[in-house]
């Protein structure tokens, strides 16, 4: 498998384990500068660097680092990726000081698995923040758009690039083994607030649909995000 799958011209999906299950994603601007987007687990940087050199650039063409939200699986290179770009990380305002201090938000202690876990340790090392993100904002040199979709975490964020109409979910939806469901809702700091605004996904303008867990649906993949979201069996408990 490549270390860097092309989506779209300027446009790269990075898979930083086996099997897709955890992505970054890659765009580079006709400058040539990159914007890294997600930074994996602590593991993950090797990856991603390698995925740099796939497409022709290294660490100094990373222009802008964006974190979709501050959990340890999205976030947990993001101290060892801040010193190799000397760049600091993007990410949505109410998550900014998570990723400052590296520690995730609180988990939603409704769910029953969110009660268990809740001392368990949710770190990753700290990074610093260079700049914060809010909805509706166009990110320069990328093209992203940020979508607060909150639920996840406070600052959760979805992604779409609007010149290849590519969605970047976040963790608002999973694709695992090309099967659409919810985050392990006892991770999201507000489990019911995480479905309520991942339904705003369905009505924006996108064809493919990529996702920081699974494979892209890259045919219909709004029609593919639009059928989950209106499937009763969406809200079954389990997860």
């Amino acid at each position: 498998m490549p270390a860097a799958i092309p989506l779209a011209p300027g446009l790269w999906r990075v898979p930083t384990t086996r099997w897709d299950l955890i992505n970054s994603f890659l765009v580079r601007a006709d400058d040539g500068s990159v914007t890294l987007v997600d930074t994996g687990l602590k593991s993950a940087p090797p990856r991603i660097l390698g995925a740099l050199a796939e497409i022709s650039a290294g660490p100094s063409d990373v222009t802008t680092i964006v974190l979709t939200h501050a959990h340890p699986d999205h976030a947990g290179g993001a101290a060892s990726l801040a010193q190799s770009t000397t760049r600091g990380m993007t990410v949505h305002e109410d998550d900014a000081e998570y990723v400052r201090t590296g520690v995730a938000p609180p988990r939603d202690e409704s769910q029953p698995l969110g009660r268990l876990t809740r001392r368990m340790s949710s770190t990753f090392g700290a990074a610093p923040v260079a700049r914060t993100m809010t909805d509706g904002e166009l990110l320069p040199d990328s093209g992203l758009r940020v979508h607060h979709t909150p639920g996840h975490t406070p600052g959760h964020c979805s992604l779409l690039h609007e010149a290849s109409g590519t969605l970047i979910t976040g963790d608002a939806i999973w694709n695992m083994r090309s099967r659409r469901t919810w985050p392990v809702l006892a991770f999201c700091t507000n489990a019911s607030l995480t479905m309520q605004t991942a339904a705003t996904l369905a009505d924006l303008d996108y064809t493919t649909a990529a996702f920081t867990h699974g494979p892209e649906i890259r045919t219909r993949g709004r029609e593919a995000v639009r059928g989950f979201l209106t499937d009763p069996a969406r809200f079954a408990p389990g997860l």
